[in-house]
């Protein structure tokens, strides 16, 4: 069994940085795509970043140019580098081990799911 535990999230004013973490048991973790998304109050769980085994990696376009995934296999961890960070980022973020070899933006090609961390930014 896989389990994920999201780290890092706050308080932040707009134009602020955060950094999560996933951090994932078991060693097969390194060899699966790994995803972060985020539910805002009222709204549907998006996708935000996911990134391969091999560190290739997708982002959504909202985020594009301001939020950074990355990995240490090593270390059985994902990390979101957050940037330049929007009112509108506000929410409860996830990182969730895919069942596909390719940076899937759906949420039903990914099991194991975190159990999220608050991520609020103030204008």
């Amino acid at each position: 069994q896989v389990q994920l535990v999201e780290s890092g999230g706050g308080l932040v004013q707009a134009g602020g940085s955060l950094r999560l973490s996933c951090a994932a048991s078991g060693r097969i973790f390194s060899s699966y795509v790994v995803g972060w998304f985020r539910q805002a109050p009222g709204k549907e769980r998006e996708f935000v970043a996911g990134i391969r085994w091999s560190g290739g990696s997708t982002y959504a376009v909202s985020v594009k140019g301001r939020f950074t995934i990355s990995r240490d296999n090593g270390k059985n961890t994902v990390y979101l580098q957050m940037n330049s960070l929007k009112p509108e980022d506000t929410a409860v973020y996830y990182c969730a081990r895919a069942t596909t070899t390719w940076v899937s933006t759906t949420r039903h090609d990914y099991v194991y799911w975190g159990q999220g961390t608050q991520v609020t930014v103030s204008s």
